[in-house]
């Protein structure tokens, strides 16, 4: 009984770490065709502790779609850095957004 409570408690754990990885697993995307110009939002008013992430284009792997920009919370010491497309020779590589510590 006590092996069987041990192997179930081991499947478990090991279950859970499994789950744990696509949250942090990254995934690059590059495509051949270039974004377009980003939309003109109407930013709505600040709330204090939040700050604007813009909207950007995304892949849904056949064509760009737009994604609205929206308000994020704030972290103290970092600096957001929007989602961007990065031209590559031929290609397009896309970066989520991101926090990043401040420098100083």
């Amino acid at each position: 009984m006590k092996m069987q409570r041990l192997i179930l408690a081991s499947m478990l754990a090991a279950s859970t770490a499994v789950v744990a990885l696509p949250s942090v697993a990254r995934v690059d995307i590059d495509v051949a065709i270039a974004p377009p110009a980003p939309l003109v939002e109407t930013i709505p008013p600040a709330q204090p502790g939040y700050i604007w992430a813009p909207g950007y284009w995304g892949w849904n792997g056949h064509k760009h779609v737009w994604n609205q920009g929206h308000y994020i919370r704030e972290r103290r010491g970092e600096h957001w850095v929007a989602h961007n497309w990065e031209h590559r020779g031929d290609r397009w590589y896309f970066r989520d957004g991101h926090w990043e510590r401040n420098h100083g």
